[in-house]
């Protein structure tokens, strides 16, 4: 039987198809889709659908909930299961173990929605599951890879998954006071994690996109801030408010004074990195305002917890979550660290929903339009997001075409017999 020709075009490679071994080899890939898909659904049911919410975990508890540690917490989880393999050599977690990580994020945002106390029950076991195996896995790899340094970042995880607990058990008892005492401790366990992982990424990124750009990694001041900011949590788990407050104030002026030090002008044409400076820079307003709240010195809307909170939330952690999620995702799957016109967008409409979200703290007759539109902005955001890394973060990673050498006229065509 005659064998048949098939003639491809040299050096284009065929479309790799979706492959759960990949999708399911580094921390990244489920988490970063789980993650941004539960921040557009869990948004748009709190603006469009709050009915659907009931207690135990109901109303403003639960979208409070779910923005730190069911989608903030989980890009971290994410982010540090990633790098950690790259700090140690190890990967803490892969295959059908991922799977079951991811497994236990899903049960948890199932039984907090569905109501009840036995969903509730389930949820919260499942929950603090996800952060004590995470912070398992990391401490392994970090042990198994001598990582010394890296020593403290499960013990930073696992406290927001405590912090995460003592919430959790607030809700139950209906404490709406210690509830916000717990959510505050949580933010600022997350601000710890995410000052460790911007000061050590944003040099980083930036002196390998910007030729000849070169700016200091702050070590010093980079302890300080760890120090206080642990300090600071300690402080408030002991009613000393005011002494929080002065902690948290340096905390963030450090931030401020680091990101100076980082010729933040130098990186204004490249938006990959903009973005991480711009959150940066907001996380250290944001607590510098909690600071000044704290100290009893706040008037007007700045006095508000929810100054603070969306200014660190989303100011803060949710423009730099969008910087590293598009950096990361294309760097650990191989794609050129370039922005294509959606990506850039994405960008955008994140800035637009931290600033109409902001401008919403102002009561007015426009209050709810700036609301509705602040979520849209979000909305669009991670919809676009996931519409544009989806389909890269369920196949291999991607692995550039060779090549070819130029054929001289007159060459015959070169044929592939399979």
């Amino acid at each position: 039987m005659a064998e048949l020709l098939s003639i491809s075009e040299p050096g284009k490679p065929r479309p790799d198809k979706p492959d759960l071994t990949a999708f399911l080899s580094l921390g990244f890939r489920p988490l970063y889709i789980a993650g941004c898909a539960w921040a557009l659904v869990s948004i748009a049911i709190w603006i469009y659908a709050p009915q659907w919410l009931s207690m135990p975990l109901g109303g403003v508890a639960w979208h409070a909930h779910e923005m730190l540690w069911a989608f903030i917490g989980t890009i971290a989880v994410a982010f540090l299961l990633t790098a950690s393999a790259t700090w140690t050599g190890f990967n803490p977690l892969k295959g059908w173990p991922l799977a079951g990580l991811t497994a236990l994020w899903l049960i948890a945002r199932i039984g907090f929605l569905a109501g009840g106390e036995t969903a509730f029950h389930i949820a919260c076991a499942s929950e603090l599951a996800f952060y004590l195996v995470s912070a398992a896995c990391l401490m392994r790899v970090m042990i198994k890879g001598k990582s010394r340094r890296n020593y403290g970042v499960p013990f930073m995880l696992l406290a927001l998954g405590v912090a995460d607990a003592l919430f959790l058990r607030a809700t139950l008892r209906g404490d709406y006071m210690a509830l916000m005492q717990h959510f505050d401790l949580g933010l600022l366990c997350m601000a710890m994690i995410a000052l460790l992982i911007a000061r050590r990424v944003i040099p980083f990124f930036s002196m390998r996109m910007v030729p000849g750009l070169e700016i200091p990694m702050l070590v010093r001041s980079g302890h300080v801030q760890l120090v206080l900011s642990a300090a600071a949590i300690l402080l408030g788990l002991a009613g000393q408010g005011k002494a929080m407050g002065a902690a948290l104030f340096v905390v963030g002026l450090v931030s401020l004074w680091q990101l100076a030090r980082w010729k933040p002008l130098a990186v204004l044409h490249k938006p990959m990195l903009w973005i991480l400076y711009l959150g940066y820079g907001a996380m250290g307003i944001g607590l510098m305002v909690a600071a000044v709240q704290l100290g009893g010195l706040s008037t007007g809307v700045l006095a508000r917890n929810a100054a603070h909170v969306h200014l660190i939330g989303m100011g803060g952690f949710a423009v730099l979550i969008i910087g590293m999620l598009t950096r990361t995702a294309l760097g650990h799957l191989g794609r050129p660290l370039a922005l294509d016109g959606s990506m850039l967008l994405s960008y955008y409409l994140m800035i637009a929903a931290v600033v109409l979200r902001l401008a919403a703290l102002w009561p007015s007759s426009v209050t709810l339009h700036l609301l509705h539109a602040a979520a849209l902005s979000w909305i669009a955001c991670m919809g676009l997001y996931l519409w544009r890394f989806v389909p890269m973060l369920i196949r291999p990673r991607y692995t550039a075409p060779v090549p070819q050498p130029a054929k001289p006229a007159g060459a015959p065509l070169a044929s592939n017999i399979r």
